[in-house]
């Protein structure tokens, strides 16, 4: 895949709706779990947290690649 095509499809992923919606209900699910573990139950919140860190990952991910993307169009403008 094409460094455009994979910029387009990160994108795209970023700025749909469906996509948005299931990374807030993971995120809400997770979180409504977190507060609702007991005093004792570490590895649970651990479980939640190391699942949070992840959501960001793949955002950080995509939005790199989209930016990423970005910088070399305007990199390629500046040469001509």
């Amino acid at each position: 895949m094409t460094d455009e095509k994979r910029e387009a499809q990160a994108k795209r992923l970023l700025e749909d709706t469906l996509f948005k919606e299931a990374f807030d209900t993971l995120e809400k699910d997770i979180m409504d779990t977190w507060s609702s573990t007991g005093i004792d139950d570490g590895r649970a919140r651990e479980t939640c947290w190391l699942s949070i860190r992840l959501l960001s990952r793949i955002k950080v991910h995509l939005t790199s690649i989209v930016e990423t993307g970005e910088m070399a169009k305007k990199l390629q403008e500046y040469q001509l």
